[in-house]
């Protein structure tokens, strides 16, 4: 069974950093292609970052460009976001997702396997 479990949310104030990981089980993970998404209340799931197999092409959303990096350790099978210079409208439900394809996608109906998400919230 695929599972995929993000950690490392929590209440953080603006200007300051915070690391997310997705673990994952239950599949080749070095196979997968992986993405963070995050949903904020009354707001559809939206793209924040991905990346491609070993890790060499990586895309992000603009509103979090130079600020986001995601990368992989596929022999740890996690995929990371180091947040930084967090704003208060970072504040979302933080997804990872992944499928076992080369290509990678900035919608959400690409990717098979999600997890629970994890809150981060930025404020003062």
């Amino acid at each position: 069974q695929v599972q995929l479990a993000e950690s490392g949310g929590g209440l953080v104030q603006p200007g300051t950093s915070l690391r997310l990981s997705c673990a994952a089980s239950g599949l080749t993970f070095n196979k997968y292609v992986l993405a963070w998404f995050r949903q904020a209340p009354g707001k559809e799931r939206e793209f924040v970052a991905n990346i491609n197999r070993y890790g060499g092409v990586t895309n992000y959303a603009d509103s979090v460009q130079g600020r986001f990096t995601i990368s992989r350790d596929d022999a740890k099978n996690r995929v990371y976001l180091q947040m930084n210079s967090l704003k208060p409208e970072d504040t979302a439900v933080y997804y990872c997702g992944a499928k076992g394809e080369w290509m990678v996608s900035e919608l959400e109906s690409w990717y098979d396997y999600w997890g629970q998400g994890t809150q981060v919230t930025v404020s003062s």
